[in-house]
């Protein structure tokens, strides 16, 4: 059973699932039925339609949703056989349900919930009737796969949201309005920041100047933590051999997201890496390593390639091509907890250096009954007790996610609330005893013995460019000073004042701040409108008294004049802002 499948609004939640799969059934006879779980902030159900249904047929279908709502249906539970389950759902013509039940396993009851004249196979929990259900809304379609593979036949995803009050659902749909104003693919176009072309391929973006300037911020700030913190910067190819990839095991664990392999001579068959990690390897095990030697710390902000299918990409938040600030530790069982804390002190100062302070700690282990890790129990259990005991000794609240564990070690992730209270999962840390000994890694150890080192992966911004789509949406593009692409906009109000503004912008470039002139023949009200719906933070006017006196009449984004200062003034000013924590 799913984590919170017992608490009151998931079941409100995966009922409302089924009040919607039943209105359709009644509206779109011969529909077959795949899947219909809650998720956050609400529910989908994939359907096979015998006609296309939009988003302009959502009124009667929640029309009929809320006619079945006031009946007040009772949600009765009933066990078959497999057999009887098989038998019934082929007979409906529902082959999805036929080839879910396979899916059960052996020790668990087939069940089935009915509201009315309508069943679904399902496992629950529910809420007792339809007559808990009226606070929903349908939201929008989408394609989904069958199984999520593209061989499969493309089903009609229906989304949806449920609440327990009114009040509730009121408050999510105005963050969705909210969302809409902040949607990071319109803001990005409209502030200049990044682009995607259909000549170049979905999901691959293409940075633009103002986008690079604000990824090079981001980089340089990690950069320059990393170098404080003993990590040692590496660069790495785009491309590896494919003995690299199946002896890590990513050629068979991410057989679906890995592009179509390069072909050349019989040894000669290359991979577009869809992982840093091995690369790495390769560096660590280029010489021996004494004890004295470790921790070694090997960072990189390494773009890797992962082929995601086409309707899964969303612009910055899932694309084919993206970087990560990726870094492996290699260290010995006696610094393994030590440096793990020590990573997750770099990724909460991360959070907190980009303004994100509402997140929560969870930890990803294992689900035993899946067979896709590697390694024994032994390194399995090692490695998730260093990382609980790590953030216990730190005090942090935590929760254990089964199943969320990469395959080849547990993690922990920060999953990150924005200024919409929208959850991302953003920076990740990860122990793994099992890579080191597929490569058979060593250090020689004090005792003058070979030893096996254990890694520690780890990403604080995760991937940089769906952290700057997050960052995009949680500012609505009104970056910080520190991290605005453009931090202060130069305004002459006249054609003969444009030279003494050439002059401050170059003072302001070498003290180190991103600045450019607009000597545009326009109006002075409309330069300034046009710098603040660019989300500038900083604007500088000046005109004749100015240049007489040296100074910049200063206008703070959400403050207004600030009145004249001296350049000098107006640096010192800007460096507080720029170093403010």
């Amino acid at each position: 059973m799913n984590e919170g499948a017992n608490d009151a609004l998931y079941k409100v939640r995966h009922s409302a699932a089924h009040l919607l799969a039943q209105a359709v059934g009644e509206l779109y006879p011969g529909v077959k039925y795949a899947i219909g779980p809650p998720i956050e902030d609400g529910f989908y159900y994939d359907f096979d339609l015998p006609e296309p249904l939009g988003e302009g047929d959502f009124e009667r279908i929640e029309a009929k949703m809320r006619e079945f709502a006031t009946q007040d249906l009772a949600l009765e539970r009933s066990e078959l056989s497999r057999e009887e389950a098989k038998v019934l759902l082929a007979n409906l013509g529902q082959p999805y349900k036929v080839e879910l039940i396979d899916d059960i396993p052996d020790e668990e009851a087939i069940s089935f919930y009915r509201q009315g004249d309508w069943a679904d196979l399902c496992r629950g929990p529910h809420v007792p009737s339809t007559g808990h259900l009226k606070h929903f809304k349908l939201l929008h379609t989408a394609g989904a796969y069958w199984r999520g593979s593209e061989k499969n036949k493309m089903l009609t995803r229906i989304y949806g949201t449920a609440w327990e009050s009114q009040a509730d659902l009121d408050d999510y749909l105005n963050r969705l309005e909210e969302a809409k104003k902040r949607d990071h693919r319109v803001l990005g176009r409209e502030l200049g920041l990044f682009m995607f072309s259909q000549d170049v391929g979905a999901g691959l973006p293409l940075w633009l100047p103002k986008g690079a300037m604000l990824r090079d911020t981001l980089v340089d700030f990690m950069k320059n933590e990393q170098l404080k913190r003993g990590y040692l910067p590496v660069v790495t190819p785009h491309i590896g051999n494919k003995r690299l990839y199946m002896k890590s095991g990513h050629l068979k664990n991410y057989n679906t997201k890995i592009f179509p392999l390069m072909e050349g001579s019989e040894d000669e068959t290359y991979v577009l890496k869809p992982m840093n990690c091995p690369h790495h390897i390769m560096i660590y095990a280029n010489e021996l390593r004494s004890y004295r030697d470790l921790p070694v710390r090997l960072a990189e902000f390494g773009t890797v390639y992962r082929y995601e299918q086409t309707g899964e990409l969303t612009g910055m938040l899932r694309v084919r091509g993206f970087t990560h600030d990726d870094s492996h530790l290699f260290v010995t069982p006696e610094q393994l907890e030590d440096e793990f804390r020590y990573v997750i002190d770099l990724m909460l100062f991360t959070l907190k250096r980009l303004g994100l302070h509402d997140y929560r700690v969870r930890v990803g282990v294992r689900d035993p009954k899946d067979d896709k890790y590697i390694g024994s129990d032994e390194n399995w259990e090692a490695a998730q007790r260093a990382i609980i005991n790590s953030v216990e000794s730190l005090g942090m609240d935590y929760e254990i996610s089964v199943g969320d564990a990469a395959f080849y070690g547990p993690k922990l992730d920060l999953m990150v609330r924005d200024a919409l209270r929208r959850e991302w999962q953003m920076g990740t840390v990860q122990v793994d005893y099992n890579l080191p000994e597929r490569f058979e890694l060593e250090y020689v150890g004090e005792d003058g013995q070979r030893h096996r080192p254990i890694m520690i992966h780890r990403a604080p911004f995760g991937s940089l460019d769906r952290m700057i789509g997050l960052l995009v949406e949680h500012y609505a593009g009104a970056f910080p000073f520190w991290l605005a692409p453009q931090q202060v906009s130069l305004i002459p109000i006249a054609d003969r004042h444009v030279g003494y503004a050439k002059e401050v912008q170059e003072r302001l470039r070498v003290a180190g701040f991103r600045a450019a002139t607009d000597g545009r023949n326009e109006k002075m009200g409309k330069r300034i409108r046009e710098a603040e719906m660019q989300k500038v933070p900083v604007m500088l006017v000046m005109g004749d008294r100015d240049i007489e006196n040296g100074t910049v009449s200063v206008r703070r984004r959400g403050e207004g004049d600030l009145g004249a200062k001296t350049v000098e003034e107006a640096i010192a000013l800007f460096g507080e802002w720029r170093d403010a924590p």
